[in-house]
């Protein structure tokens, strides 16, 4: 054989195959960090997972049945009976749909609210820092429930509340306004008592956000001209997308569970009963606890689809900023 022919067998030969992909293997350091994460986080980990998988499984597994609290032992496998039936009852989508109007308007106004109280503990003065932080934190370290009462107590006309009385000098405003009397109200109150309690939360998590924009990129954009909005919406926003991520969601999915503030002031009265509250009527009032289980077993099922819709919709790589 020439060493021509040599030659072009050689030359044809690497190029014949496709070269298969590499996969990207991570460095020690990030295998490092994800060992530690797993042994700080584990303990509580499992403690949880223990603490909560049984009440998971025992409410799976109870949906499944035809179940009375009065009669425990006339019990009866019916499948997946109690799904269809609540699914099918209007008191359930008149709830959810109670539960997707407070969580949107209570989180959406947290968000909004909590970050202009993040930019202030964030640009206020050194000795003054410590102080606007403890002010804004202070609602949050309130029991939920104890907050419940104080704003019931406050817009309840027959327990002698006085924001009417403050409310008076507004012209047109009905001072035997009975807040609890109507949906409208009624919501309001609830969303004003859980915009109150947990916005701290929320300005907290933002706030540790703004920690984490780089001063030189602000500096830079000001030197370039750009106004004090553009350097918000290029800047610093997208620079705290994970932070505004974790916030929105932590809140989300605890605004979906709401309880305490709509049993103590209404009870679920005016077609303000949320699905938490649904759940506990069906089980604690009416005593169907197989209808109440298949209830907080379609709760649990939402929260899990919000999370995996923010998740994926965000597309935040909260490792993005580590250095390999």
């Amino acid at each position: 054989m020439s060493e021509t022919t040599l030659t072009r067998a050689a030359r044809r030969t690497p190029t014949s195959e496709p070269r298969k992909p590499t996969k990207k293997r991570r460095s020690d350091r990030a295998r490092a960090e994800a060992r530690l994460g797993w042994m700080l986080a584990g303990p509580a980990f499992g403690i949880m997972l223990l603490v909560t998988l049984y009440p998971i499984v025992q409410a799976i597994w109870d949906s499944l049945f035809s179940l009375r609290l009065t009669a425990p032992d006339d019990r009866e496998f019916i499948w997946f009976r109690n799904y269809a039936v609540i699914l099918g009852d209007p008191a359930f989508w008149q709830s959810m749909g109670v539960t997707l109007f407070i969580t949107v308007v209570t989180v959406l106004l947290e968000l909004i609210i909590g970050f202009a109280f993040a930019l202030v503990m964030h640009r206020a003065i050194k000795k003054l820092r410590g102080f606007a932080r403890t002010a804004i934190l202070v609602p949050y370290g309130i029991i939920t429930v104890v907050s419940a009462f104080a704003w019931f107590y406050a817009f309840d006309i027959n327990s002698g509340g006085y924001v009417n009385n403050w409310l008076s000098w507004i012209p047109g405003f009905d001072e035997s306004l009975n807040w609890f009397a109507y949906q409208g109200t009624s919501l309001t109150v609830i969303i004003l008592s859980e915009v109150w309690k947990t916005t701290p939360f929320i300005s907290l998590l933002l706030l540790s956000g703004l920690a984490q924009v780089p001063g030189d990129l602000e500096e830079a954009a000001k030197v370039d001209g750009a106004t004090s909005w553009e350097v918000l919406r290029r800047v610093i926003l997208p620079n705290m997308k994970a932070a505004i991520m974790v916030a929105v969601l932590f809140r989300t999915l605890e605004a979906f569970r709401i309880f305490d503030n709509i049993f103590i002031m209404t009870a679920g009265a005016n077609n303000t009963e949320a699905l938490s509250l649904l759940a506990y009527n069906t089980s604690i009032g009416r005593l169907e606890i197989g209808l109440g289980s298949a209830i907080s077993v379609l709760l649990f099922l939402s929260v899990l689809i919000i999370a995996a819709i923010f998740i994926k919709g965000f597309k935040v790589d909260l490792s993005a900023g580590r250095n390999s």
